[in-house]
This record gives C-alpha cells, structure tokens and sequence, in this order.
C-alpha cells in the first residue's frame, strides 16, 4: 500500500507541475500534507514536516549563503573575464553561444557546489539567450545536464556518499569511472551541437555587434549611477513564452546594477557599473580559490563557509553600511525564493522518508530484480539509479538502497566497486529532479518554469546517463 501511495504521490506531483496547474513551491507542501493523511498518518505530519526542515536546513543556509557570496562576486567583476572570453568564442551565433554554455557549466562545475555553477553560467549566457531570442529550456536543459555529469567528482556530493555508504575509498571510485564520464560529457557537448544547429536554424547567425546593437525603441539609461546601457522599453519579460518560474526577478541579470531583463533588451554584464572593484580583484580571486579550497579540503562544514564568505566579502568590497544593504537587496530576491523551496521540498522529503514510502518503494524495487539479474547488478544498479536519483534525495538512495543492492550483487559474486560506479550513473538526471534546491536556482534565475524544464531536459539528461553507463560497460567499468 505504502508502495503504490509514494509512487502515486511522486507521479501527482510531476503531473501537476508539467501541466502548470500548481507552482512547485505549492505543490511541494500540499502534496505530500494530503497523502499523509491519506495513508492514516495525518497527526505524524508536523513531525516529519520538521524533520525533513532539520535535515535540509544546513543547505539552506548554503544555498542563502552561497547566492550572496556569489552574487557579490558578480557585481564587482570577479567573472567578467570568463565572460569575456565566452563571448569572444560565441560571436553571436546560436550554435556556439549553446555549446559555450555546456563549457561553461562544466568548468565551474569543478567546484563542486551546483547553485555556483548555474548562477555563473546563467549570469554569463542569459544575456546572449534574451537577446537572440534563443530557447531558454536549451540553456537549463545544458547547464543542468553537464552539471550532472561533474556532480560524480569526488568532492561533489555523490561518489563520497558511495565511498562512505559502502566503506570504500573515493579515488577507488572515482577514477576509474573517468573514461565514461568523459563520454557523458562528451555528449552532453555532442547535444549541446544539435541543439545549437537548431537554434541557429531557427533564428539564423547574427554578428556580436549586430546583437548587441539596441533594438528601435530603446533608450540609454544610468546603470548603478555608473555608465550607460540599452534598455528596450515596453516589452515584457519572458516574451519568448518561457514563464517566470521561482526567483523570476531575482539572479544574475540583476547582479551588477545591470537592471533585470524586464524589457526584453540586450542586458550583459555592464563594464561601466557602479559595483566594479577593478582594485580588489585579486583579493576577490584569492578569497574565492581559498574558499573553493576549503569546501574541497572540508575544513568547515559547507554552509559557515560560505557564510564566513559572504559577511568578508560584503565587509572588504563595500564597506559603507548603505552599500552592504543594497547589495543583499538586490539578490535577496532569489535568495528568499530558494531557501523558500528548499523548506517546501523538506515537506516532500520529510513524508516520504517518514511514512516509510521511501523505504517500501527501494524493497519493491529490489525484490523486482529477477534471480537472474544477481551476476548484472551492476548494470542492474546503473538503470535503477535514473528513476531512484530523481524520485530521491541522494541521502536517500546512497545511504538506503545502494547497501541493500551492494548486499544482492555480493551473494552473485559482483564486488561493491562495481556497485558503486555503477551507481553514480543516474547523476545527469538527478541534477533536474525537483528534490533538487540548486535546480530552483538555475530556473528560477533563467526565468523557465520549472515545469517546461522538466519536460525539455529529463529526456536529453536520460540519454546522458545511458551513454555513461554504456560506456562503462564497454570500457570494463561496470
């Protein structure tokens, strides 16, 4: 019974979200509240709702952090050379500026943290994207998918939960699987090239000057009481018919004093804004690697370091109190939208966890596997990995299901390495799935709804997983 509910209570919500007839935030909380009363367990639901807030609150406080940090960062030009030379490389045309993105996700995605990577590369490409008008699902689909495939790094999250779940050493892990992620990351660039043929199909190839030349009917207005840019007047946001998913206001195309791209213009990050620290980028690039390399090294739990961060960062570049507040506001927008989906996603988590739908729906799964599977478990674990990583949080499935799978491909002679590179496959997917916080970022500041993201990406990211796992099992990995 608990098996059917959790599996209809995950497909309610998926339903209810692609077809747009509930925000996620709201369909987060309602959700599960009526399916725990549903199975009996009504007067549970503030115990389960406080607990998952328990559990998820650390990456809150990160997320929090982690959005002022970076936006800081943005605004006084840490970024603006990567910027720079990302759009020397796209010159305007649809075809590069999409596998720039796939790039650009990927290189900063070797720091580990997901909502960095997608508030830099959606800082970087939106501008390009609204002003060519180009797809905005191409440019989450992108992000997130070779975000995915970075996320195995050993510092990211899941081939440590592996390591530790099954009392193995994460390099053992890890660096085998390297000539297969490099195949899924050799697709994602792969896709990145076809989907970027069709959008230039579709729209054609201008010059970078021609697509940063101001559309009729835009004026020069102050950007930060510092330099002039074009802003196009009347026309709506998201006219492209993307929505406004979470944070619509908020993110990069703020970040800088840059005005949010509520008009439709061509809106980059403007060398002349107010925010500069043309001084202090030195600093600003040592505070951050030092930071970066603290996270890596974990010599402080992830949320004080960036908290530490953000409160150095504010202090050294702005020191006027006036200043300090400004630049919170102008981000505090999608930082409240965040950690207000995060809390939401604890209620799903929470229910799901302490009704025990979780658990019941893992021991179904498993007992599902026929006896003549136990010598490919495996491969058997790398399917299982696409749907449990999405349905799941990742504590979930490394910490509950991956044992219970080591348990089955032992009794069949397949040793817990495999098990566990095998489990890493599903990551592509994993970095779209709703129990995801970092994913309201990338949506929410990309202005998508979350819902046409879904149904754009968890196809392409599907693939790129199964190219993962091919490759694995044809490089004697899995």
């Amino acid at each position: 019974m608990l098996t059917v509910l959790g599996f209809a209570m995950i497909a309610t919500f998926l339903v209810l979200i692609m077809m747009k007839k509930m925000s996620p935030i709201a369909a987060l909380v309602l959700i599960p509240a009526l399916f725990c009363v549903a199975v009996g367990q009504g007067a549970q639901l503030g115990d389960y709702v406080l607990e998952g807030v328990g559990n998820l609150a650390p990456t809150a406080a990160m997320l929090m952090f982690a959005i002022v940090y970076f936006g800081v960062m943005i605004d006084v030009g840490l970024f603006d050379p990567i910027v720079r030379g990302i759009l020397r490389f796209c010159k305007a045309d649809p075809l590069r500026i999409v596998i720039g993105t796939a790039v650009l996700a990927a290189i900063v995605s070797l720091d580990g943290d997901g909502s960095t990577t997608f508030m830099i590369t959606v800082s970087a490409m939106y501008p390009l994207y609204k002003r060519l008008k180009m797809s905005l699902v191409v440019l989450t689909g992108i992000a997130a998918t070779a975000n995915g495939v970075m996320n195995t790094l050993p510092w990211g999250g899941p081939t440590a939960r592996a390591a530790t779940a099954l009392k193995l050493d994460a390099a053992d892990i890890f660096v085998p699987m390297i000539p297969a992620l490099g195949a899924g990351l050799l697709f994602v660039l792969v896709l990145a090239y076809v989907l970027g043929r069709r959008e230039r199909k579709r729209l054609g190839h201008l010059t970078l000057d021609e697509a940063l030349e101001p559309e009729p009917g835009t004026v020069l207005v102050k950007a930060g009481g510092g330099g002039e840019h074009a802003g196009a007047v009347g026309s709506a946001a998201g006219a492209e018919g993307t929505g406004s998913g979470p944070g619509a206001d908020a993110g990069a195309p703020r970040a800088g004093d840059e005005s949010p791209s509520q008009d439709g213009g061509f809106q980059g990050l403007d060398p002349n804004r107010a925010t500069l620290r043309p001084k202090l980028y030195w600093f600003n690039a040592g505070l951050t690697l030092a930071l970066l390399t603290a996270m890596i090294m974990e010599l402080l739990p992830i949320p004080v370091l960036f908290l530490l961060g953000a409160a150095l960062a504010l202090t050294v570049n702005f020191p006027s109190m006036a200043d300090q507040k400004a630049r919170i506001a102008a981000h505090a927008d999608n930082v409240l939208n965040v950690a207000g989906m995060v809390f939401a996603a604890a209620v799903f988590t929470g229910v799901l966890t302490g009704t025990g739908m979780v658990e019941h729906m893992a021991d179904w799964l498993v007992g599902a596997i026929p006896e003549g599977m136990g010598p490919h478990m495996a491969i058997v674990t790398g399917v299982l990995s696409l749907p449990l990583t999405y349905f799941m949080s990742n504590d979930g499935f490394y910490f509950g299901v991956l044992p219970v799978l080591a348990e089955a491909g032992a009794a069949h002679g397949v040793s817990p390495l495999e098990i566990a590179r095998a489990s890493l496959v599903g990551q592509p997917l994993h970095m779209s799935s709703p129990l995801v916080p970092a994913v309201y970022v990338l949506v929410g500041m990309a202005k998508v709804e979350f819902g046409d993201h879904t149904r754009f990406t968890v196809k392409w990211a599907a693939l790129t997983s199964l190219v993962v796992l091919g490759a694995g099992i044809l490089f004697g990995i899995v």
